[in-house]
């Protein structure tokens, strides 16, 4: 399945769960998109509530089935909790270590900037979005690009940034410190039925 381009605000909506993580989706209309979408819900099975927070992680990262299950095959083989494991890679993707730094305004303006060629991982130009940041690795934005006016006023937006990374708001640089625990990431998600969904 190739990845989602639609509207985030009704995908949230039908999920539930804000993929933006701000709320903002949800605000207004808290129930699903449609005609019917303010009906009262039917209950659902195991294993239709494991595929929902699996889609919900899947479209909050913006990665395709493909991409998402092979992540999850790669976090299953290391040690310790798998579902930690897996949130911790996902984490680490250049894209969402770029939005994490307040350079983009969303992991999918995240994505578009690394695409562009925009960042440099340790002085080299990146544009990959699922590369893999590693612990100590320096992500900055190229210096051609540093009067991007949208890099710009996604750093002038960001008020908090995680404790995991660090940032220099004058070089437009900044690093990630180490992984995230788990308690440091999205409390609504339960990685336990994603592990259970790929498991079963």
């Amino acid at each position: 399945m190739s990845r989602y381009t639609g509207s985030v605000y009704k995908k949230s909506r039908r999920l539930g769960f804000s993929t933006l993580e701000n709320g903002k989706e949800l605000a207004k209309r808290p129930y699903a998109p449609g005609i019917h979408g303010n009906d009262r819900r039917k209950k659902m099975s195991e294993y239709g509530l494991q595929l929902q927070e699996k889609q919900k992680v899947r479209f909050m990262y913006g990665l395709n089935e493909k991409q998402f299950h092979k992540l999850f095959e790669k976090a299953a083989k290391m040690p310790g909790v798998t579902g930690e494991n897996f949130l911790k890679l996902l984490e680490s993707r250049l894209d969402n270590v770029v939005y994490r730094l307040g350079l983009a305004k969303t992991r999918r303006a995240a994505r578009q900037v690394v695409n562009h060629g925009h960042i440099t991982v340790n002085n080299k130009k990146v544009d990959i979005p699922s590369y893999q940041v590693k612990v100590g690795d320096v992500i900055a934005v190229k210096e051609t690009s540093l009067d991007h006016k949208a890099i710009k006023e996604a750093v002038e937006a960001t008020l908090n940034r995680p404790a995991f990374v660090e940032f220099d708001a004058n070089k437009l640089s900044g690093k990630l410190l180490r992984l995230p625990d788990r308690s440091e990431l999205n409390q609504e998600i339960n990685e336990s039925l994603i592990v259970e969904f790929y498991n079963r």
